[in-house]
C-alpha cells in the first residue's frame, strides 16, 4: 500500500531519478535505511519502474527519428484494446503505447535511426497487425519541451508581456 511518505518519494525521483536514498533521507526528514527499504518495495510492486535519464539528442551527433502513430483499431472480444496494445508495445521500436479517446484508439511513440527506418516499422510490422484497421504517423520536427523540461536554450524573461 502506498503512503503519503511514498507518495513525497516517487516525487523526489521524478523531479530527479538520480537522487540518493541518503539525500531523499535528508530532504523528507527520514532514516536512509527507512528510505531504502520504501524503494526496494516500491521497485518490487513495480510502482517504481525504472530511472529515466532525459537526453536532448538535438545535441549529440547521432540522429534520432521520433514518430508519433495513431492506430485505429477493432477491439476483440473478451481483451477489446488491450491484446493488440500489448503485441505493439513488444515491438522494440516502441517507446510508448497509450489507449486514447478520439478518432484513433491507440497511441504510439516509434525511435528510429532513419525516416526509412521508422516507415519501414509501420509498412511491415504495424499496420498488417490483425485487427489494425489504419495508421497515421507524425514524424517529429523539432522537441521544445519534455517529462516539463525545456530542451533549448530559452532563456526566462522576467518581463511582463505589453498588452494594449
Amino acid at each position: 500500500m502506498i503512503d503519503e511518505i511514498d507518495r513525497q518519494i516517487l516525487g523526489v525521483l521524478e523531479d530527479d531519478a538520480r537522487t540518493p536514498p541518503d539525500q531523499i533521507a535528508t530532504m523528507l526528514g527520514l532514516d536512509p535505511q527507512d528510505v531504502v527499504g520504501r524503494l526496494e518495495r516500491l521497485e518490487d510492486e513495480r510502482v517504481l519502474v525504472k530511472y529515466r535519464a532525459l537526453v536532448n539528442w538535438d545535441r549529440v551527433d547521432e540522429a534520432m527519428v521520433i514518430a508519433l502513430i495513431e492506430v485505429r483499431v477493432s477491439p476483440q472480444r473478451d481483451v477489446g484494446f488491450d491484446d493488440i496494445a500489448r503485441r505493439i508495445a513488444r515491438f522494440p521500436e516502441t517507446r510508448f503505447v497509450y489507449l486514447v479517446s478520439g478518432a484513433y484508439d491507440i497511441a504510439v511513440q516509434v525511435a528510429g535511426r532513419t525516416l526509412r527506418e521508422v516507415a519501414s516499422f509501420v509498412s511491415e510490422k504495424l499496420a498488417p497487425l490483425e485487427g489494425v484497421q489504419g495508421t497515421t504517423t507524425h514524424f517529429l520536427l523539432k522537441r521544445y519541451k519534455e517529462d516539463g523540461e525545456l530542451l533549448d536554450d530559452v532563456e526566462e524573461t522576467t518581463r511582463l508581456p505589453v498588452t494594449p
